[in-house]
This record gives C-alpha cells, sequence and structure tokens, in this order.
C-alpha cells in the first residue's frame, strides 16, 4: 500500500510517498479502505517534532480518516466489512489502508461524503467538547472565535450557533471575515485594522464576550482575555501562533472567569462514551444541513507537502483534505 511518511522532522519538505506493507486487524481492530484523510495544524507541529508526542521517524501524520470496512479484527461486533465510517488517532491517517481501535471507529450517515467525514473529525470533535463539555455554553451567551477562518475556527462559529450562542469572529483581512459571515457569525474583528479588546466592548455593550475559544495563542491572547465577561469562560485549544501566551493571573481575579483547558485527545481515552454520543451529533447535524464542514481543497498523496505548507502559512479556509 502507499502512505505518506515524514522521514525528517524539516516540516513539510520531509515527506514522501513511500510504499509499505498492508496491515492487518488484530483483536479489538478494525481496518480501513481510506477514501479520505483530514490535514490539522498538529501535523504541522509533527512534522517539526513540536508537538507533545514524538513518534520515531519514519511516522506517518494524519489524525482523521474516512473510509470503508476492509476487514475486522476478533471481537468486533458492531462493525463489519463494508461499513462507510470515520475515525481519529495521533497519526496515521495518511495511507491507502489504515488499522484502528473498532471503539473509536464511528459510522457515517448515508448523506455525510468521505472528504467532509475527513475534515470533521478533530476539528468539530474538538469544538464540541471545548464548547458544550468544557465551557458549558448557554444559549444566549456570546462567544468570540479567534483565528476564526481556520479549521477549528470554523468549527467554533458553527457550532456556537448551533449551540444557541451570539458568535464574534476575529480573523485577518476581508476575505476571511467573509469568509465566517458565510458561516454564521454574527460579527466580525479584523485584527489587523482594530483593537479586538475595545470593539469586543463594542460589540457587547461593555459587557464582554461570555466564552473565549482561542486556538492561537500569541498577541491576542491577554486582549482577549481582558475583553471577557465577568465569570467568562476562556478556552485554551492550542498555539498555532506558535506562542505560548504568559497571562497576568491578575485579570483572571478581576474578572471573575476560569481558564480552561481542552485537550481532546486526552479527553477521547478517559471518556470514550461521551466522545462518540458528541462524534453522533455532529454528524446527523452534518447530514440534516445544519453544520457545512468547508473542505478548502482535496488534494492527492503526492500533494501531500504542499498541503501542509499552505496549512502552515496560514493560507486554508476551512480544511484540506487528501485522497488516495
Amino acid at each position: 500500500m502507499r502512505a505518506v511518511r515524514c522521514h525528517t522532522l524539516t516540516g513539510p519538505a520531509g515527506l514522501r510517498v513511500d510504499d509499505l506493507p498492508e496491515p492487518a486487524p488484530g483483536p479489538g481492530e478494525v481496518l480501513l479502505d481510506v477514501r479520505a484523510a483530514g490535514l490539522n495544524f498538529p501535523d504541522v507541529l509533527l512534522s517539526h517534532g513540536k508537538y507533545q508526542f514524538k513518534p520515531p521517524t519514519p511516522f506517518i501524520p494524519g489524525g482523521e480518516a474516512a473510509g470503508v470496512v476492509a476487514a475486522v479484527g476478533d471481537g468486533v461486533t458492531d462493525l463489519a466489512p463494508g461499513d462507510r465510517v470515520a475515525t481519529t488517532m495521533i497519526h496515521g491517517a495518511f495511507a491507502e489502508r489504515l488499522v484502528v481501535p473498532a471503539a473509536v471507529t464511528i459510522k457515517l450517515p448515508d448523506a455525510v461524503p468521505f472528504e467532509v467525514a475527513a475534515a470533521c473529525m478533530v476539528t468539530y470533535g474538538t469544538t464540541m467538547h471545548a464548547l458544550a463539555d468544557r465551557a458549558d455554553i448557554k444559549e444566549g451567551e456570546t462567544l468570540l472565535v479567534l483565528g476564526a477562518a481556520g479549521g477549528v475556527g470554523v468549527a467554533a462559529i458553527e457550532l456556537g450557533k448551533l449551540l444557541g450562542a451570539r458568535v464574534i469572529a476575529a480573523a485577518r483581512g476581508a476575505d476571511k471575515l467573509a469568509f465566517c459571515r458565510d458561516h454564521g457569525a454574527d460579527d466580525v474583528i479584523d485584527y489587523t485594522t482594530e483593537d479586538l479588546k475595545e470593539r469586543v466592548k463594542q460589540l457587547t455593550r461593555g459587557d464582554g464576550a461570555d466564552v473565549v475559544y482561542d486556538p492561537v495563542g500569541g498577541a491576542y491572547a491577554e486582549p482577549a482575555l481582558r475583553s471577557i465577561a465577568w465569570g467568562g469562560r476562556y478556552l485554551v485549544v492550542g498555539f498555532a501562533s506558535g506562542e505560548i501566551p504568559k497571562i497576568p493571573l491578575n485579570l483572571v481575579l478581576l474578572k471573575g472567569c476560569a481558564i480552561v483547558g481542552v485537550f481532546w485527545g486526552s479527553f477521547i481515552v478517559r471518556d470514550l462514551t461521551r466522545h462518540r454520543a458528541n462524534v453522533a451529533r455532529i454528524l446527523h447535524a452534518i447530514a440534516d444541513g445544519r453544520l457545512r464542514p468547508h473542505v478548502d481543497a482535496t488534494l492527492p498523496f503526492e500533494r501531500a507537502g504542499e498541503a501542509l505548507a499552505r496549512l502552515e502559512r496560514r493560507e486554508v479556509l476551512g480544511k484540506l483534505v487528501l485522497v488516495p
């Protein structure tokens, strides 16, 4: 089988397509015939050796895939060959065939295409956990989304609206802001021309945002925290800017707010039942048109390095997907 592997920790330049032996499922596992695999910012970090998990080279990147079950291992009773499914893992998705635990493999509604399923497992799964489980966001609350035109950003806009929030999207440039509005943002803020804290205050009549969704970190973290409402929840989702901010803790005291970590990968391991319920809710909302994950482009394995470079340069609206 063919697979994209990272041979050197030099970023996108370290990727190439290799021929590898086909894997076989063990007990409790399924063999997946991969039809599509989504790219996420952790794949960029993995390619540089900067992610929390550091697999030895060469390794296959990719944290989400969709396809058809080709075979099942002993003890698997709820999946069968021919089932359309989606799944997640830390790495390994950029391959023609993939072995994964059946427990993290979920059947797809017929109305959800493979490319869309592969584009939503990580971003929408992370965001549903963040907003529903960690922030316990309520209908009518205001949600501020940083990096709103990226994969998790779009997911936060759409899921925020699905959960009944008013959504303020912050991004760079008119094209990205228009994209955010198209996906449901009620208001938008341009980092490049507007003061983030002051604009949030204006849009909320001085009250601030009840929930801040931050997958970016860096220079906008403190202004966003300063714009939070009394009793607000600041969701730490990631650090796509490459900079982990240092927060003055007196702001947390003065705002009576909470800084809340969102570690979706660990959550799956610790509460698989709730994870499966979250994903089922997402997939059914996609199937009936209430969520619209955006696939920026679908590219073949041979262009994996190019796709990862685009993601690293912040040139992607929504998600990129690889297909064998």
